[in-house]
């Protein structure tokens, strides 16, 4: 086995060997193979736990600092506002004060359609604007995140709990459960975050997440048909059969004044939107929209009340703080494990979404994000949200989106959104009790819209069949069957994908380039041609237990076409075979099993086995056969059985 590489080793002992071929002449060094330097048991367990929970070596920090410096780090790393605040300056407070000003314009109007969503009481939306981003300004990371309630958490915990509770027949158990899967959410959360096990949430892939989303956007979408058309029964039910379904045997119940209120907005909305994307400088555009219309409606509806009823309201919203909640928490009976699954599967949601977020803006202005920080700090704030009546949130794309472009300069525009939300929950509430529901309908779909991303549909389909496939499966799993079922479906779809890749990992046969001492896979690379008598095989995987007995098979597989096709083209006789292993990065007992029973068939066919580096092999095999590269050995052995390549 070699590696493709030619970098030498100081200190060995080398040879140097010349090797002559038809269009070039390859002055190759032999270096002498080295074991690495031994490890005790603890030194071995120390690094693998190091690189397996510690990968971004978060204490670095803490080294050779004094104790009270080590003790100010600590307490800046879990409130990051006391490392930035003390350089917190006057003309960031006005950058700050119009980006807060500027998404709490949004923070309202979605705010109260997003409670919709998740079949809470409007309050709730509002609520949850308000002490989950002052949490989330002490204790999170990011520069840009706002934080609030979102679409997709709001949808996943409305469906969930409404499959099994009714919102309108038991409100008070269905709020009980909406505020204990949030708590249930933010403990899984932070769990994640102080074990450091964040990459539970990477088997979330981008086509599971983009089918998801997708498909939830349009069960969404098509569920706000209840609001723009004026319906009043409509089903609980979110498959997409049973709301179209539901849409058309109710034609009676149509309002021509929601409809055309409605689709005016909608498209007003929708427009906006389209500005804001075209001309990124307009982004106030879109972002003053939902605000506008809410106001513009709710003063036509005031205006038309006296001609008219047709048109439903939000009706009365009591004024005042965020009341106490925990009493209502419920950690036992009959439906904890209805709230513990929902928590779950919409804290995993949320979380996704607003690590991807914070990365995606932190990135643009080039500074780092800990993902282990920013779950602790969304954990936290949903637990205590769940006190403060709120129910799952998380940092917004689209009010990110707002807050990056309005120059969002640090998490003050969070305590800026809250305070207006504040003011808003104390004095203004009572503004809102001719807002029609129509309004709120038309706000989500122009929200949700955005969530359908054909263009990485297409990319899946250029790039990856694989992952195009999981898209769909997690689409038409949401739409047809269920959101969590879809949901399900698509992670079970890239499990086993990511098993597929262990357990049938890629073999290629490598030819030399000629002139260089590059050697790549034949199939791909037109001027990649075999070397006479020689065999060079690439495995692109760790050899483990899961995938030992297909390589061996894989591999004698290669060696009886490769004897067939020297036989039908009448080329010299295979005498050796390499096993290029560059990509094998850990190799366990199995593995070392079948490569032992490998070379044993090999030599009782009268083939040479070649070996690469790696150190268990090394240890095996006591550096007989082991080269650095694949030219090495070809040179090496080239000269020592006087074959000719």
């Amino acid at each position: 086995m070699a590696g493709r590489s030619s970098n030498k080793v100081d200190g060995v002992h080398e040879t140097s060997i010349t090797i002559e071929g038809d269009h070039s002449t390859m002055e190759e060094e032999i270096h002498k193979v080295c074991l690495p330097p031994n490890k005790t048991i603890f030194q071995s367990i120390k690094h693998n736990f190091s690189e397996i929970f510690f990968p971004d070596d978060p204490l670095h920090k803490f080294k050779n600092q004094k104790p009270s410096k080590k003790f100010l780090l600590g307490i800046q790393y879990f409130f990051p506002i006391l490392e930035w605040g003390s350089e917190y300056s006057f003309k960031l407070l006005k950058s700050d004060v119009i980006s807060g000003l500027t998404i709490a314009s949004l923070a309202s109007p979605q705010g109260i359609s997003y409670a919709k969503l998740a079949n809470l009481p409007p309050l709730y939306g509002l609520y949850s604007s308000f002490v989950p981003p002052l949490l989330y300004a002490i204790l999170g990371s990011s520069r840009h995140l706002a934080v609030g309630p979102v679409s997709i958490a709001s949808l996943v915990m409305g469906s969930m709990l409404k499959g099994v509770v009714s919102p309108t027949e038991d409100p008070t158990l269905y709020l009980k459960l909406a505020l204990t899967s949030t708590f249930f959410a933010g403990v899984f959360q932070t769990s994640l975050g102080l074990l450091r096990l964040g990459f539970i949430i990477d088997f979330l892939s981008k086509p599971t997440l983009t089918g998801f989303t997708a498909g939830a956007a349009v069960i969404v979408g098509l569920q706000q048909l209840k609001g723009m058309l004026g319906i009043t029964h409509f089903t609980p039910k979110m498959q997409i059969v049973s709301v179209l379904s539901s849409v058309f045997s109710t034609t009676k119940e149509w309002s021509w004044q929601t409809v055309v209120m409605g689709m005016c907005f909608l498209i007003f909305l929708l427009a906006t939107r389209h500005i804001s994307i075209k001309k990124p400088h307009l982004f106030w555009v879109s972002a003053a929209a939902p605000l506008a219309s809410v106001i513009l409606s709710t003063v036509l509806v005031y205006v038309l009340t006296p001609h008219t009823s047709a048109i439903s309201t939000i009706g009365h919203l009591s004024t005042g703080l965020n009341p106490p909640s925990a009493n209502m928490l419920s950690v036992s009976g009959t439906h904890l494990a209805l709230a513990l699954k929902t928590g779950i599967v919409s804290g995993i949601l949320s979380l996704t979404e607003g690590i991807a977020v914070g990365r995606t803006f932190a990135s643009l202005r080039n500074y780092q994000i800990d993902g282990n920080k920013e779950m602790i700090a969304i954990g936290v704030m949903n637990m205590a949200g769940s006190c403060t009546s709120c129910y799952v949130t998380t940092g917004s794309f689209s009010r990110s989106a707002v807050n990056y472009n309005a120059g969002a300069q640090t998490a003050v525009s969070n305590i800026v959104m809250a305070a207006t939300v504040l003011i808003t929950l104390l004095f203004l509430l009572p503004l809102f009790h001719f807002t029609p529901t129509v309004i709120l309908a038309a706000i989500i779909i122009t929200a949700v819209i955005g969530l359908i991303n054909y263009q990485e549909v297409i990319k899946f389909w250029r790039v990856d069949k694989f992952d195009f496939m999981t898209c769909l499966i997690a689409f038409f799993g949401v739409i047809f069957l269920s959101v969590q079922m879809g949901l399900a479906l698509a992670v079970g779809v890239s499990i086993f994908k990511i098993l597929m890749n262990v357990t049938r990992p890629t073999t290629v046969v490598l030819g030399n380039i000629p002139g260089t001492q590059i050697f790549q896979n034949v199939g791909r690379y037109g001027d990649a041609t075999r070397v006479p008598s020689f065999l060079v095989l690439a495995i692109e995987s760790p050899i483990c237990f899961a995938n030992s007995t297909y390589l061996q098979e894989r591999i004698l597989r290669w060696v009886r076409e490769e004897e067939e096709r020297i036989l039908a083209n009448k080329e010299q006789d295979m005498k050796t075979i390499i096993l290029d292993l560059t990509a094998v990065t850990a190799i366990d007992t199995n593995g070392l099993e079948a490569i032992v029973e490998i070379r044993k068939m090999l030599d009782k066919r009268s083939y040479k086995l070649v070996n690469w580096k790696l150190q268990k092999i090394l240890e095996l095999f006591g550096g007989k056969g082991l080269y650095l590269t694949v030219g090495e050995a070809i040179a090496d052995i080239s000269k020592r059985f006087k074959i000719e390549v």
